[in-house]
């Protein structure tokens, strides 16, 4: 996250700013449409590319490594170089990136697309919170962050249907590829806003970035990730082990290198603290583990039930149903119910998990689409208890000085949680056969309720009471 510096306000006129706000929310959406489309989409990416199991497991942790990795690094950026340029080069960059997925010819430039797009989207999305606070005076700057939630609950909700209406309808006979295209008219209205509504900013050339520790970072989690994917899509042989153990190496060379930089992406003063400690492995762990199961449920839907990609989309649609929901009761009840909050939403997961997986058990490929609504709506409602309030308790006792860096943090690992953990459960779930099977997905359903039943556990180290949210 950006670091946004005390400056006097300018007034904007009303209609510049309602169209800053525009921009800055096209952006939002486009990110998360992109994010989660993959989640349907996958199958499809993968038989139209002839990519197999290892594309379906890149199609979705690519966008979220890079994205992960340099979301700090390019908050920074935007501090250093000014924000509205920072902006419009990840626009641009991003708007190609999807031209380029659009128009992959094999599962290799699809990758280094999504790659590509993430890196660009790292440089993009930190900017919108620091344009807005340069438009909006202090006194209307919270009715236009209020905007956010509604519209991103849409377009969580959208994604996957948007998703699995393009499949189906096969427009032009394009298949999927019509889902990153048309970010090229969406990308190109929206640079040429931009151009002409964000405020110019010089930016401030002082501040220092870390780009040896996102490097090493990167080479962490490449490495792991990569050594997962190619080992359950390949088989365990040298090379999976070797890209591990490059991994392990990355990551030990990034903690090193947080802890002698002038400017590392996790201040290490923040890791003795108690409280942050336990919220952020909180949350590597369960972000971890919602990814994956929400991405092992698409394809369990699709590569055993056979359902095609629309009916698989409205499948998922439970799910952010159920998140909506509890984000806005959570929100009302948080300061009340204090961390206890998180133990409930926890517990919900569980349940639902839990639930889902008898059902699988029992049923197996006969398995109703009704007979999974309702899991699949109590895992939403717990995902909805637990999404931002997990962190907002990570920083109940963080020093003012700290709580810019703290959440810039938070939300990278957020990222890189999602890229491991649809890699890593999906890697259950090819696990055995190397296909997709009912056994497989039993054991995605418990290691993932494993997973958050360790969170459980974590819930008496956090803060009792979360920070209070300024917008």
């Amino acid at each position: 996250m950006p670091t946004i510096t005390a400056t006097t306000p300018r007034v904007t006129p009303p209609l510049r700013r309602t169209l800053i706000l525009m921009v800055v929310l096209v952006a939002d959406i486009l990110d998360l449409l992109d994010a989660t489309i993959t989640n349907i989409a996958a199958p499809s990416i993968s038989a139209g590319l002839s990519g197999g199991q290892g594309l379906i497991q890149w199609a979705g942790a690519s966008y979220s490594l890079t994205l992960g990795v340099l979301l700090v690094v390019g908050g920074r950026l935007g501090d250093r170089f000014g924000r509205r340029r920072m902006f419009l080069i990840g626009l641009i960059g991003f708007t190609v990136a999807s031209a380029a997925c659009g128009l992959a010819f094999g599962p290799m430039m699809f990758i280094v697309s999504r790659l590509l797009q993430g890196t660009f989207g790292a440089l993009l999305i930190p900017q919108g919170f620091g344009l807005l606070l340069a438009a909006y005076s202090k006194e209307e700057v919270g009715k236009a962050f209020s905007a956010f939630g509604p519209v991103m609950g849409v377009a969580a909700v959208g994604g996957p249907i948007l998703a699995g209406f393009v499949i189906q309808a096969d427009l032009f006979g394009l298949g999927w590829r019509p889902m990153f295209l048309i970010n090229i008219v969406i990308g190109l209205l929206t640079v040429a806003l931009a151009l002409t509504v964000l405020p110019q900013d010089a930016g401030e050339r002082s501040v220092v970035i870390d780009g040896v520790g996102a490097g090493l970072l990167g080479v962490a989690m490449l490495g792991l990730l990569g050594g997962l994917i190619q080992g359950s899509s390949s088989g365990w042989g040298a090379m999976p082990f070797a890209s591990l153990g490059l991994g392990v190496i990355g990551a030990f060379l990034f903690v090193w290198r947080q802890r002698v930089a002038k400017a590392p992406i996790i201040t290490p003063s923040l890791l003795k603290n108690r409280g942050f400690a336990s919220g952020l492995l909180m949350g590597v762990l369960y972000f971890a583990a919602v990814s994956g199961v929400t991405y092992t449920v698409s394809l369990f839907l699709q590569s055993v039930l056979h359902y095609d990609a629309f009916r698989a989309s409205l499948g998922l649609a439970p799910v952010a149903i159920g998140l909506i929901i509890a984000s806005i009761a959570g929100a009302v009840v948080m300061a009340r119910l204090g961390r206890t909050l998180v133990l409930i939403g926890l517990l919900l997961t569980l349940a639902g998990t839990a639930w889902l997986g008898v059902l699988v058990h029992l049923a197996g490929a006969g398995v109703g689409l009704w007979s999974l609504t309702t899991p699949l709506v109590v895992i939403g409602l717990g995902m909805g208890a637990c999404f931002g309030t997990i962190f907002s308790f990570a920083l109940g006792d963080v020093d003012p000085h700290e709580t810019g860096s703290a959440s810039g943090s938070l939300n990278a690992v957020q990222q890189l949680s999602n890229a491991g953990g649809s890699a890593a459960i999906t890697t259950v779930f090819f696990a055995g056969s190397g296909a997709a099977s009912i056994g497989g997905m039993s054991a995605s359903v418990a290691v993932v309720g494993a997973i958050v039943l360790l969170c459980c556990l974590l819930v008496p180290l956090l803060p009792r009471t979360a920070r209070p949210q300024e917008h």
